[in-house]
């Protein structure tokens, strides 16, 4: 047993990191055998009949994770600003009264603040309805979310890897773009089997649709949070 008042080596990782055993063994399985743990989650609960962490509480904690990692590296200005034009920028710094560098650092600040966040939102409400279309059970509303970031988690825990890169403009973050997009297809390839799609050209097809549909998402994300980051820069301090 352990003594009071001195963590045991679970409880000491959740209070430092967000993660305990639970946690780590849930993100080996979606690694390893994706399909298992969605079988248990639609099941036996939220938690598998008590073996996994629960999708939306561990999409949090990768999402933290993701956010570390846009901080770290020093925001999404690359991949926000790109298709602004330096003119266009100058003007906005103009009106808000600061130097283009302090402008740019403070509508970037405000990006990398809320991009994943809002990211996580809308990628969950776009792809519900899709999951639950698809699936051979009935779900109603609760099993499909569970369902939608079950699929989320397994795919970001393959894409947070390349995190540090994948905000990069230019060729690299194009490139990137394109095998995170894959990696989702897998994903959704590798634990639907049987319950999204019975034969291989339907998956295929599936995954393709999900792909659009994320990237749909994303490109109406990246332009909400561009006029969030500059409006914030203008009108605030």
């Amino acid at each position: 047993m352990t003594e009071a008042g001195r963590p045991g080596g679970d409880e000491l990782a959740e209070d430092v990191l967000g993660f305990a055993r639970r946690e780590l063994h849930t993100i080996k399985d979606l690694v390893l055998r994706p399909a298992f743990v969605l079988k248990a989650m639609m099941e036996q609960g939220p938690d598998g009949g008590g073996a996994y962490s629960r999708p939306l509480r561990l999409y949090f904690a990768l999402s933290g994770i993701g956010m570390l990692i846009l901080f770290l590296r020093g925001g999404a200005d690359e991949y926000v600003f790109q298709n602004i034009p330096p003119e266009a920028l100058a003007e906005f710094a103009q009106r808000a009264g600061k130097s283009t560098d302090a402008f740019m650092a403070d509508a970037d600040g405000w990006m990398t603040l809320i991009m994943i966040p809002l990211q996580s939102i809308l990628l969950a409400l776009s792809t519900v309805p899709l999951f639950r279309l698809w699936d051979q059970d009935n779900l109603g509303w609760k099993r499909g979310i569970r369902a939608t970031f079950c699929w989320l988690n397994a795919w970001y825990i393959l894409m947070i890897p390349q995190f540090w890169w994948a905000y990069d403009g230019g060729l690299l973050g194009a490139a990137l773009g394109v095998v995170v997009q894959l990696l989702g297809a897998v994903t959704f390839f590798r634990m639907g089997r049987g319950r999204w799609f019975k034969s291989p050209a339907m998956g295929v097809l599936k995954a393709f649709l999900l792909s659009v549909a994320v990237q749909i998402v994303l490109l109406v994300c990246a332009g909400i949070v561009q006029i969030i980051g500059l409006l914030s820069a203008i009108h605030l301090p």
